[in-house]
């Protein structure tokens, strides 16, 4: 064997070696986060004697999937908080992006006095939750006598500043010279954003829908505060309805509701995956 293809077999062992731990750590990390799933499911399956079980198993030993399922479906309306979810998730992400698109392009391509410090306040935005001007919010939608509606669910959530920063991170690698060919086209700045830039912005806006709709489908807090009627609870809300104080929740049905109730975002996701990875490669969010 010659040196050189003895230093060729080490390093092809070193190759293989290092591809076989970095894509092993990834299996584990994989099963990690799935297996809460995996465990939602098989909980939907079990009965209740084998939820509380001692012993544990993968798969249940007795199949009782349907009858969790028929009660979760009789005991509480989740069509309906699901129809109430989809109606604040679409509300929510639409004036979220007719907001947060002008304004992301704005900061990315004018140049004017106090622009730094304007998306000083956007990133200082970002670590604001939801929690500190909930008082304010509740008590302001109190005096206008607006709690119990879908517009107390999403007013907080109109203006997101995540988005404006998405956006902007995305504008600011759009080619300059087509934006200069429409001006010199004759078209106007506000048409330049919605027919040109948006269009070809689609994988930033798929990717914010996911983050926008994921959060606002899963939110609990704030319905929870706002919402007192069972006709306009969300999923989450909702689901809470299984937890009975005397005689506790109903682990199976609770599992085969949350099944449920997650299959849409699931659908959602393998529908616009591919625009969802490319746009969160191209604005850089990680």
């Amino acid at each position: 064997m010659t040196p050189q293809t003895g230093y060729g077999a080490r390093l092809l062992s070193q190759l293989t070696l290092s591809s076989c731990l970095r894509h092993g750590t990834l299996l584990v990390l994989a099963l990690i986060m799935l297996f809460p799933f995996y465990w939602m499911i098989v909980t939907a399956f079990r009965p209740a004697q084998e939820v509380f079980s001692g012993s544990f198993s993968w798969l249940p030993q007795q199949f009782v999937g349907w009858d969790n399922f028929r009660t979760a479906l009789a005991d509480a309306p989740l069509l309906r908080y699901m129809l109430n979810g989809a109606i604040v998730c679409a509300g929510v992400l639409l004036v979220q992006l007719a907001t947060a698109i002008p304004c992301g392009w704005a900061l990315a391509r004018y140049r004017f006095r106090g622009d730094r410090l304007l998306f000083g306040a956007v990133l200082l935005g970002l670590c604001i939750p939801i929690q500190v001007p909930a008082i304010p919010l509740f008590l302001g939608l109190a005096a206008t006598d607006l709690l119990n509606t879908y517009f107390a669910l999403m007013v907080p959530f109109f203006l997101s500043v995540f988005a404006i920063f998405l956006f902007r991170q995305s504008f600011k690698i759009f080619p300059e010279d087509i934006v200069q060919a429409a001006r010199l086209d004759g078209l106007s700045e506000m048409a330049i954003l919605w027919q040109i830039v948006v269009p070809a912005s689609k994988p930033a806006i798929a990717a914010f829908s996911v983050f926008s709709v994921t959060s606002h489908w899963n939110d609990l807090y704030w319905p929870l505060i706002v919402i007192t009627n069972a006709e306009l609870m969300t999923p989450p809300l909702g689901l809470a309805s299984f937890a009975d104080p005397e005689i506790g929740a109903n682990f199976g049905a609770l599992m085969a509701s949350a099944t449920i109730v997650t299959l849409p975002l699931m659908i959602l996701y393998l529908f616009i995956q591919r625009h969802f990875i490319q746009g969160v490669t191209n604005t850089g969010v990680k």
